[in-house]
């Protein structure tokens, strides 16, 4: 597949530059390996006459030169067109080790069209474009070659319309004047990653917190471990060892495989496999210098009096959704509106949200402070939400 059918790799990339723009999709398998397998990668590129050029690209391939590709997803004067990309980014920029830029991701900007924030690509083709696709190969193996004629097609099928799309909700997002917001707000994919940050990893352990200096220290090392291991098997790092018994084992330091096996949670496996890694894991952590979680500051603790204020809050911002035609899970989640209200009643800074920065704010946010200031009251008049300052009261 690599060995493109009308020509080479750095011929579409010529092509892809010449045009200003391409869309891509990629095909992958994720169960029972450390990090997801890029498996195929699908592109579109314009070819004159409304026609796109479709080729599938195997990032298998032992000898495959992806640097045509790698530049052209860099270019920030090149578009690069995805739907529900995120994970699709993040593959690319592992994969061939580069950065993606000028992303348009048409999920988002259905979004701002007034559609749906979750919208699926099949949804937005019918929708939009008056297109139904028949899919039927989504669950296959797609590390095996050769692909099927079906795979082949069910690939083809996710970005034969993609640039179309776009183009469209391009189009209508001019015409409401929300482009830029779209945009803006896709320039956050280009930082999609899959790396596993230790960490974050190691911060999210059940019960971290509950452990002294020294326990958690050890529970660093035997993060580093496990991620180790499972990078080398290529397998979850679950399946090397759990969060739990990780803890556990920090906890107790075992100094013995008759101490392990009394630990519970360890599998069959790795008791048998690995016992004198994990003890040397646990000694090394022993003889580190205690490295405790750094006390970070903490949002205020939920009160079951906001409840009502949430509520309240989360129909203004519905309303104001509604009215602009948008997604209302582009302006805030449940969990926004719930730092939101913490902050205000402990009379913290604001909160560090989506909803009270940039555009959301100019649209949503700063009013919705102003509500809960009381400095606005509501009315409801024509099945609209009416917002009125309290000084022209």
């Amino acid at each position: 597949m690599s060995k493109l059918a009308n020509g080479s790799l750095d011929t579409l990339a010529a092509g892809v530059s010449s045009a200003g723009r391409f869309a891509f999709d990629t095909e992958f398998m994720g169960e029972g390996r450390y990090r997801t397998l890029l498996c195929l990668i699908q592109l579109a590129v314009p070819d004159g006459a409304n026609v796109d050029r479709i080729e599938l690209i195997d990032p298998l391939e032992q000898d495959l030169d992806g640097a045509p590709l790698a530049a052209i997803l860099a270019d920030p004067a090149v578009q690069t067109v995805v739907h529900a990309g995120r994970q699709d980014v993040a593959l690319v920029r592992r994969r061939f080790a580069t950065e993606v830029r000028n992303v348009f991701d048409t999920q988002i900007a259905a979004g701002f069209a007034g559609l749906g924030a979750q919208s699926s690509y099949d949804t937005l083709l019918a929708e939009i474009l008056d297109v139904r696709l028949a899919k039927s190969a989504s669950f296959t193996r797609w590390d095996t070659r050769p692909l099927s004629p079906e795979q082949s097609q069910y690939a083809r099928e996710d970005v034969v319309h993609l640039l179309e799309l776009a183009a469209e909700l391009e189009r209508r997002l001019t015409a409401l004047g929300r482009l830029e917001w779209a945009r803006e707000e896709c320039r956050f994919l280009e930082q999609s990653s899959d790396e596993r940050d230790l960490d974050t990893v190691f911060a999210r352990l059940p019960r971290i917190r509950g452990l002294g200096p020294a326990a958690q220290t050890i529970a660093r090392e035997l993060v580093a471990w496990r991620e180790r291991t499972a990078a080398t098997a290529d397998r979850p790092v679950q399946s090397i060892l759990g969060d739990a018994p990780l803890v556990e084992l920090a906890k107790r330091k075992p100094t013995s495989t008759r101490q392990l096996e009394q630990i519970r949670g360890i599998n069959a496996a790795s008791l048998h496999r690995r016992a004198s890694e994990i003890l040397d894991a646990v000694h090394r952590g022993s003889e580190r210098t205690p490295e405790p979680l750094p006390q970070e500051g903490r949002p205020p603790a939920p009160d079951p009096e906001d409840g009502p204020l949430i509520a309240l809050s989360e129909a203004f911002v519905r309303a104001r959704a509604r009215e602009a035609g948008l997604a209302y899970e582009l302006l805030a989640a449940r969990a926004d509106l719930q730092a939101i209200v913490a902050a205000r009643r402990v009379g913290n800074a604001e909160a560090d949200v989506r909803t009270l920065r940039g555009w959301r704010r100019e649209l949503v946010g700063a009013e919705l402070l102003e509500l809960l200031d009381g400095r606005v009251s509501l009315s409801v008049r024509d099945r609209a939400v009416n917002a009125r300052s309290q000084d022209s009261i």
